[in-house]
């Protein structure tokens, strides 16, 4: 990942980054594609704003 500089959106830098990589083979994709799904994923964990759904026992 790239340091986010003056004036430089840090999101775009990082999806330059991630064009520029050159995948060698199909196991090589699949390794970059699941970096991209756990990282997502993790972020859609992070913004999760729903309460656990706890029933009570009487």
């Amino acid at each position: 990942m790239t340091k986010a500089k003056l004036g430089v959106d840090k999101n775009l830098s990082n999806v330059v980054d991630d064009l520029n990589q050159v995948v060698v083979n199909s196991h090589h994709a699949q390794q970059l594609q699941q970096d991209v799904n756990d990282r997502r994923h993790q972020d859609s964990m992070n913004h999760d704003k729903t309460e656990d759904l706890q029933h009570p026992h009487s």
